[in-house]
């Protein structure tokens, strides 16, 4: 596209021509030089890249400068200014208390697991304590003898509390009924247990006991048994107790 400059330079160089054809008329027209061609007055005033001017506009320049520094892209330090400080301590207490919720939670599960309150592995004082008279319990409970049954029931209140009370009275009850009329003599005796869970004053044991029961009526007769149960007991007054009787059936 031709510029005002171009026409004002196009224009000049046509007066220049006509002057020097003007100045010498004698010597008839005069030859186009050989590395100029003859400006074509019928041609349109257009101008091509070849014939634009070396010293451009300075204020073109400018203006393309001007242009060029509206139409850069915004980098990455202009976006950084606008992060404000309070987003990112939003942010940071979000994550803080994340973090706290995420960790007292773990603590709890760690502190409800029963292999952490378990001491039955650590405390071995204890664990022999509880082994050693809970053995002695159960030999006295699940022991009868027709000729001193209030010994059966003084072991039960010596040695049973709570839930196990009933479940001992079920368990000996045909026992009793039939002790004095076949003259019956249950004994019990503890050959091994251990301590499944041993939690302060409370604690959880498998037993292994050998029973044999005798009737001493008109001949004698003896049976044995073997018996796997667990019982649970309690630390009462530095005694343990138990508390319950799981004979795994139901």
């Amino acid at each position: 596209m031709s510029t005002t400059r171009h026409l004002v330079n196009r224009q000049r160089r046509l007066a220049t021509v006509a002057a020097e054809r003007a100045a010498a008329p004698a010597r008839g027209p005069a030859a186009p030089a050989l590395d100029e061609p003859v400006p074509d007055p019928s041609a349109k005033d257009t101008v091509t890249d070849d014939e634009a001017p070396v010293d451009a506009d300075p204020a073109e320049g400018d203006e393309k400068e001007e242009v060029k520094e509206k139409t850069e892209p915004v980098g990455t330090a202009p976006f950084r200014l606008r992060v404000r400080l309070p987003a990112v301590l939003c942010a940071l207490t979000v994550l803080l208390g994340a973090f706290a919720a995420w960790a007292f939670t773990s603590a709890g599960s760690l502190r409800d697991d029963p292999s952490r309150q378990n001491t039955a592995l650590t405390d071995i004082g204890r664990t022999s304590e509880v082994k050693g008279q809970i053995a002695d319990a159960v030999g006295a409970v699940f022991s009868y003898n027709y000729a001193s049954p209030a010994n059966s029931e003084e072991a039960a209140r010596t040695h049973l509390v709570g839930k196990a009370v009933q479940q001992h009275k079920d368990m000996l009850a045909q026992v009793r009924a039939q002790g004095q009329k076949q003259k019956l003599v249950l004994t019990t005796t503890v050959t091994d247990s251990g301590v499944e869970l041993l939690d302060g004053d409370r604690a959880r044991l498998l037993i292994f006991a050998d029973q044999s029961n005798t009737r001493t009526g008109k001949s004698d007769e003896t049976t044995y048994a073997a018996a796997m149960f667990a019982v649970d007991a309690v630390r009462r007054g530095g005694t343990w107790r138990i508390s319950a009787i799981d004979t795994f059936t139901r």
